[in-house]
């Protein structure tokens, strides 16, 4: 099993894909000569070619526009989003399109489309490059949502995604790319819409994903020194969301801490706490708390910025509260 990078990862998972099935192709700004804002496509445009590299026009509508065209006429094209804070120049062909089309139309269609964004704090981009929408593309039926937070969960998951026939917002963090971890070799699948478990614990269940789930490893080995073991669930997918390993886990500690980087205000934490409480009421010790973003559009400054982002020490204040 390689140690890959978060970027290697994915990298890898659409070079497979490519080479499996020549109807994947790939869209979007600066994917093909420049290599992607990001790397993950570099070496793919001289490999692969220009038919199944497009690098696009400076238009998100056009970018999906053309990716749902190209995925109801039989192709499977995975479409870039340079940030998913762009997405929002596409909504009308994200939510009203990709989102509806098999269902208006009675099954009659399919719409294979994968759009690979990035998401996400930290990189003193600014309010308006550092956003993490996730719970607005969630609220969408129809729209499948996935948000990895270990290389081998960004390959198996892409590699899934690329072949269903739904449509999938697959949103990568932006601080993760460099982080290194156990990948297996060869056709990796890890099946979409479903949580696991990335540390066991019996004291307090923290619920998390993405970036979240590494500062979240990084409290809980601090809490262990203190005699404190939390479980940690991964959602992995925001949808569709499997609650069992969540409830299966808080059912077992009692307490819980939901740990999310978007903001609290109607977010991913507010649908699993409202989750716990509906299925596993008689179970609560104490009540759930949420660990989220400051509610402000994200600072540029980067000491405010980090301010603004939940970290490690938040986690731990939480679960300590809990407890």
């Amino acid at each position: 099993m390689a140690r890959l990078t978060m970027r290697e990862a994915i990298s890898q998972a659409l070079w497979e894909e490519m080479e499996r099935d020549p109807k994947v192709f790939i869209l979007g700004e600066e994917v093909g000569v420049w290599g992607g804002t990001y790397a993950v496509t570099k070496g793919f445009y001289d490999h692969f070619g220009a038919e199944r590299v497009r690098d696009t026009p400076i238009s998100e509508a056009a970018i999906i526009g053309a990716g749902i065209g190209a995925a109801l006429t039989g192709l499977r094209p995975v479409a870039e989003l340079m940030t998913i804070n762009f997405a929002f120049s596409a909504m009308d062909h994200i939510v009203n399109e990709s989102a509806k089309l098999h269902y208006m139309f009675g099954g009659q269609m399919v719409l294979p489309l994968v759009i690979r964004t990035v998401g996400g704090g930290g990189r003193q981009l600014g309010a308006t490059h550092s956003q993490t929408p996730d719970a607005i593309f969630a609220h969408f039926p129809g729209l499948v949502v996935v948000a990895p937070g270990t290389p081998a969960d960004a390959k198996g998951l892409l590699k899934a995604a690329i072949r269903s026939n739904d449509p999938v917002m697959f949103i990568e963090h932006a601080t993760l790319y460099q982080t290194r971890g156990e990948v297996p070799e060869g056709d990796f699948i890890v099946p979409i819409g479903k949580s696991t478990v990335q540390r066991p614990g019996k004291d307090v269940t923290i619920v998390t994903y993405s970036k979240m789930l590494e500062l979240s490893l990084k409290a809980a080995d601090q809490l262990a020194k203190e005699g404190v073991e939390a479980e940690i669930v991964d959602l992995r997918t925001l949808r569709p969301l499997d609650m069992a390993p969540v409830i299966e886990s808080f059912k077992k500690t009692n307490r819980a801490v939901i740990v999310e980087e978007g903001w609290k205000s109607y977010g991913v934490g507010s649908e699993i706490t409202a989750r716990i409480y509906e299925e596993a009421f008689d179970y609560v010790d104490a009540p759930v708390k949420r660990v989220a973003q400051k509610e402000v559009p994200l600072p540029y400054n980067r000491t405010l910025e980090q301010s603004a982002i939940p970290n490690v020490e938040d986690i731990i204040q939480a679960v300590k509260e809990v407890l």
